[in-house]
């Protein structure tokens, strides 16, 4: 006897198999429709920001990931991480980076990405009052501003420049963000720039 011919006898006997036990790896989705930008609007600068991964290539050593972070209510681009592989671990370097500079906010919104729902990234954020919030699984129109921005990115910066390397990249990144921050005025932002509309408010902007 094998084991395909007891499957046999058992399939003849109307018996089900029992379903195959699939390995489950990291941590379940959590996101919900209530935390859609939507729902949950950024009131003022630094009230929500939002983050999400785009990915590029270099034309020697192939892809790279970008780690763009974004403040909701004036649409402004805080700081880019540039790497081959950024983990929770380098999300926690980035995001300690930029709160050093820009304060930190009330929440940040996400996808589900293994990244952002890392028990050590929401512990972390929870040390400063961050609350993180997690949009619907496979719903990237509830997190419109980083995926509007992202979008740009890739329009403007990604499919027409070639990267030799990663520190190219991060220094072409860095320059592209510093032009949409002070040289493009968004119809959103009643046509002015995203460091414009944000100093508006009385930020000390950076």
């Amino acid at each position: 006897m094998n084991r395909k011919r007891i499957e046999r006898l058992w399939r003849l006997e109307g018996h089900r198999l029992p379903p195959r036990r699939q390995k489950r790896s990291g941590k379940r989705a959590q996101g919900s429709g209530e935390n859609s930008s939507r729902n949950r609007p950024a009131l003022s600068v630094n009230h929500t920001w939002s983050y999400d991964f785009v990915s590029a290539t270099t034309r020697r050593s192939g892809p790279i990931r970008i780690l763009n972070v974004v403040d909701e209510f004036s649409r402004r681009s805080l700081g880019s991480c540039v790497s081959r592989s950024i983990g929770a671990a380098a999300v926690i370097r980035h995001l300690s980076k930029l709160f050093a500079i820009h304060g930190h906010p009330q929440a940040i919104r996400s996808d589900n990405g293994r990244e952002f729902i890392a028990t050590s990234v929401v512990s972390w954020l929870a040390t400063y009052g961050v609350q993180a919030v997690f949009i619907e699984k496979a719903s990237p129109q509830q997190n419109p501003f980083v995926e509007r921005f992202n979008g740009t990115m890739r329009r403007d910066l990604l499919d027409v420049e070639e990267f030799d390397s990663v520190l190219e990249a991060r220094v072409l990144v860095d320059a592209w963000n510093l032009e949409y921050n002070t040289q493009r005025p968004h119809r959103g932002l009643g046509f002015m720039t995203p460091l414009a509309y944000a100093r508006s408010h009385n930020v000390a902007a950076r």
